[in-house]
């Protein structure tokens, strides 16, 4: 089933001050964790037993940036999602249950 999902990063998270002062950028890490959090809520599930098969970072995130999460569980064990900024595709990835 396809799902989507509001990621909310503030404006002032400290990670925009420390990557790249002059033109702050949310860091990849910051967007996974954010997604993760989403999927498990969304879907109910603890996804400790997964990992990360894959992850393409393909824009950057910048503060005030509306994120958009939309996932979609195709098969057992496996979820693909894609991070948005408006229709600007920022991340896309797959997981996997272990």
């Amino acid at each position: 089933m396809k799902m989507q999902s509001t990621l909310n990063v503030a404006a002032d998270h400290p990670s925009f001050a420390g990557h790249f002062p002059t033109f702050a950028v949310l860091p990849g890490a910051i967007l996974l964790d954010e997604m993760l959090a989403a999927i498990e809520q969304a879907r109910g599930i603890d996804l400790k037993s997964w990992h990360l098969s894959s992850a393409k970072f393909l824009d950057v995130v910048r503060p005030h940036d509306c994120l958009t999460l939309e996932h979609d569980a195709p098969a057992a064990g496996l979820i693909r999602f894609t991070i948005l900024v408006g229709d600007r595709k920022v991340v896309g990835g797959t997981l996997h249950e272990s």
